[in-house]
């Protein structure tokens, strides 16, 4: 006799969805490994609480974010065209390797198109492969809006990449 075969298990895409200020805590916490580390620049949980609602997060089973990222829309500045900052990137040790990454980049180029912004900077100090799998290219520091820029701490040792939209 056999058995009929099984159902296949499906299991739903993460989705990377806005947050706000009661996720601060919780952003903060994903992001201090990378803070210790020195991959991400220095900010407190006041700074997370301020700028919540920028983040785009993926949710772990239990609800807390597994993954975010930032975008940062930049005032114009002359010869730039309107520009948003991609930062803040980092997902849950335990949730590496699976693509979340990546889905987020996607995420806030998505956002950021439908913001009409013409391009998105961001900064690693990692090598920015995931990034230039996205369509990013790494250009020299000059090339990105001056006010942005002018916060870079050279002493990071980080690079700078841009996304055309």
């Amino acid at each position: 006799m056999t058995l009929p075969a099984a159902a296949p298990v499906t299991v739903p895409a993460p989705v990377a969805v806005r947050t706000d200020f009661r996720d601060a805590r919780a952003l903060y916490e994903l992001s201090l490994p990378f803070l210790r580390s020195g991959a991400l620049r220095a900010r407190t949980p006041a700074d997370y609480r301020r700028a919540a609602d920028t983040f785009l997060v993926v949710r772990g089973p239990d609800g807390t974010p597994d993954a975010c990222a930032a975008l940062h829309v930049l005032a114009p500045e002359p010869g730039h065209p309107p520009t948003g900052v991609l930062h803040n990137l980092c997902v849950r040790s335990d949730r590496q390797g699976r693509g979340l990454g990546g889905l987020l980049v996607t995420a806030v180029l998505a956002h950021a198109r439908r913001s009409t912004l013409s391009a998105v900077v961001t900064a690693t100090t990692g090598d920015g492969a995931l990034f230039t799998h996205h369509g990013f290219t790494r250009v020299p520091t000059t090339a990105a809006p001056p006010s942005w820029a002018a916060e870079l701490d050279p002493s990071r040792g980080s690079r700078v990449f841009r996304r055309l939209l």
